[in-house]
């Protein structure tokens, strides 16, 4: 299975973790798949809009300072993994998590850290050669589901999932999912959206997730 590299983002402003991260590339695999994750369901899925991502009820908690993310732990979808920090190649492109650990997911270090200001972003496989990955079940995540987020200086980042969409990767939406916000924001990213044997995997999805409690040694 070989992963393909997925394009730069053009939007003017982006920070360069942006541009490294792409336009739906993300994650995106050629070979034969026979599991289908889960998708989001239309109840829980959001239908984002720029200028309405922060637009959810309930109360936002204190940006944290940086500390980079030592395991990502979501209950509902059985999901306790440690957490790789990945960089940019020679030509500007995420690396992604190693296929041989199945429980391992990815976060941007050269972007925001999970529960300071700003879109931390955060990936895993959905599968591998092996069977299912980290974050298979990740479109079966519902508005409300807690994503707990340990750091290195033993502190917890809690975040809230207000929306779970599957975009397809020739139609990602950069700035709804990278677009700056003073606020601390989650992104967990995966692949999704179908799969076929000539193209790989057709679409990503993405779950939107704000800071709702720091949990502090």
């Amino acid at each position: 299975m070989h992963g393909r590299r997925p394009p730069r983002a053009t939007r003017a402003g982006l920070a360069a973790a942006v541009a490294a991260l792409g336009i739906g590339g993300w994650m995106t695999y050629d070979g034969v798949r026979v599991q289908t994750p889960p998708r989001p369901s239309v109840a829980d899925a959001l239908t984002a809009r720029p200028g309405s991502a922060h637009s959810t009820s309930g109360p936002d908690a204190t940006a944290m300072t940086f500390s980079p993310p030592v395991r990502i732990r979501i209950p509902s979808i059985g999901v306790d993994a440690p957490v790789v920090a990945l960089g940019a190649d020679t030509a500007g492109h995420l690396r992604v998590p190693p296929e041989d650990d199945r429980n391992l997911a990815g976060w941007y270090r050269d972007g925001a850290s999970p529960g300071a200001a700003g879109n931390a972003v955060m990936d895993g496989h959905v599968d591998t050669p092996r069977g299912r990955a980290v974050f298979y079940g990740l479109g079966a995540l519902h508005k409300g589901a807690t994503v707990s987020v340990t750091r290195a200086d033993r502190s917890t980042a809690e975040f809230s999932v207000y929306g779970i969409e599957v975009y397809a990767k020739d139609a990602f939406p950069d700035e709804r999912v990278y677009g700056p916000t003073s606020k601390p924001e989650l992104r967990l990213l995966t692949c999704g959206g179908g799969h076929t044997k000539a193209t790989g995997y057709l679409g990503n999805v993405v779950v939107y997730a704000r800071l709702v409690k720091s949990l502090r040694p």
